[in-house]
């Protein structure tokens, strides 16, 4: 949904339209011109403004044509050609960005959900302490402080959902800046966040594949094109006029032709220049492209890296300490049912309790949020176009 209702995807296919359309137009020789002109048209005299009457006036009609040699045109459509695919590698990074933000957009609202039920849930339990307080009070068994502290840790835990549901409301709202009003809709059940495309298949092997990357790549490519125009344009182009001239009855008719020719002069400081200053643009880009490699290749090991070891976590939660915390709560209730423990210990209990669930909830999303960045990372028909050339090549070895 977020990609049908995308404008910067929009923008890109244009862009990507534009320069296609700007690579034809490049590679055709320049319009010719027609040229009108009256030359020596007496201005004073017996024969003032009279287009007939000197030998010299003459009514001219020239077609002139400049012809640009075919390499030369070729180049500058090359140059619009590399910039389709720069909107084309735009594209992708757009399209990346859009369903990795989207994915932790709804991994937001997912969760804030989730911490909503889980502290609704545990109000409700605490709900129950309240009236076993009272009834204990009313029995001679307790005080009526241990009433007002049931009633305290209840308003905290109602204070903490209000809270919770302000931030699940901004979720929703940032969700339906990608999918419009389906963010307001009941979400589905939460993708595997345990496996990931990216560590079945190493970015190492396809960092060129990566958006930022590819980008970058296709940056180097219109500026190395750019500077193969600015090479070509050391050649000069030849500008070639036909002109027909009327005279008056009494003379004869004339044609003339001509040829003109750029004097490159000082090329040495001009179309040199500009091709060294296209060939630095073009280095530039290549090292920021290699300096983005190593970074972007480091930003994922630690995403990878942390990935795992939040999965390692929330196994840990959900084997050892989240069973311990139900245990503690379940123990300091018996006790104080039964008369051997205060009404404190079985707060304080639930307390750490709905802290340890709180905890495993908040490394569960941070987890989801790196699956988001690790999943997105490479578009999908990136990874499906190297596996399969993985296979071909798998299969010519065999």
């Amino acid at each position: 949904m977020a990609e049908e209702q995308s404008y910067a995807l929009v923008a890109q296919d244009a862009a990507a339209t534009s320069a296609r359309e700007m690579a034809v137009a490049a590679g055709q020789l320049p319009d010719p011109t027609l040229r009108l002109s009256v030359e020596s048209l007496p201005i004073n005299g017996p024969m003032q403004y009279s287009l007939t009457d000197d030998f010299m006036t003459m009514r001219s009609i020239g077609l002139i044509q400049t012809f640009t040699r075919e390499d030369k045109r070729s180049a500058r459509a090359a140059r619009f050609g590399r910039e389709a695919d720069l909107a084309q590698a735009g594209r992708a990074m757009q399209l990346a960005e859009l369903k990795r933000n989207t994915a932790i957009a709804w991994f937001d609202r997912y969760y804030q959900q989730q911490m909503v039920e889980l502290l609704t849930r545990q109000r409700d339990e605490a709900s129950l302490q309240i009236e076993a307080a009272e009834a204990a009070y009313r029995a001679d068994r307790g005080t009526q402080a241990d009433v007002f502290v049931a009633s305290s840790a209840v308003a905290r835990i109602e204070d903490r959902i209000r809270e919770t549901l302000a931030r699940m409301e901004n979720a929703t709202t940032v969700l339906a800046r990608w999918v419009g009003e389906s963010a307001f809709s009941p979400l589905g059940g939460a993708p595997r966040i345990s496996t990931t495309r990216l560590e079945v298949h190493p970015l190492e092997h396809r960092i060129d594949q990566h958006p930022d990357i590819a980008l970058l790549t296709s940056k180097e490519a219109v500026a190395r094109a750019e500077a193969e125009v600015a090479r070509q344009e050391k050649s000069v182009d030849w500008s070639v006029e036909l002109m027909y001239s009327q005279r008056g009855p009494a003379y004869s008719d004339m044609v003339s032709l001509s040829v003109s020719v750029p004097l490159q002069w000082n090329q040495k400081n001009r179309q040199d220049r500009e091709l060294f200053a296209k060939l630095a643009k073009a280095e530039q880009t290549r090292a920021e492209r290699e300096e983005m490699m190593r970074e972007r290749v480091a930003q994922t090991q630690r995403w990878l890296s942390t990935w795992r070891s939040n999965l390692g976590r929330l196994s840990d939660y959900d084997r050892t300490l989240i069973p311990l915390a139900a245990r503690r709560t379940r123990a300091a209730l018996t006790a104080y049912r039964g008369g051997k423990g205060p009404l404190s210990a079985v707060l304080e209990a639930r307390r750490m309790e709905i802290d340890t669930r709180i905890e495993r909830l908040r490394i569960e999303m941070e987890t989801a949020g790196l699956w988001a960045e690790l999943e997105y990372l490479i578009p999908e028909e990136s990874v499906e176009r190297g596996a399969a050339n993985m296979t071909n090549l798998l299969e010519k070895q065999g």
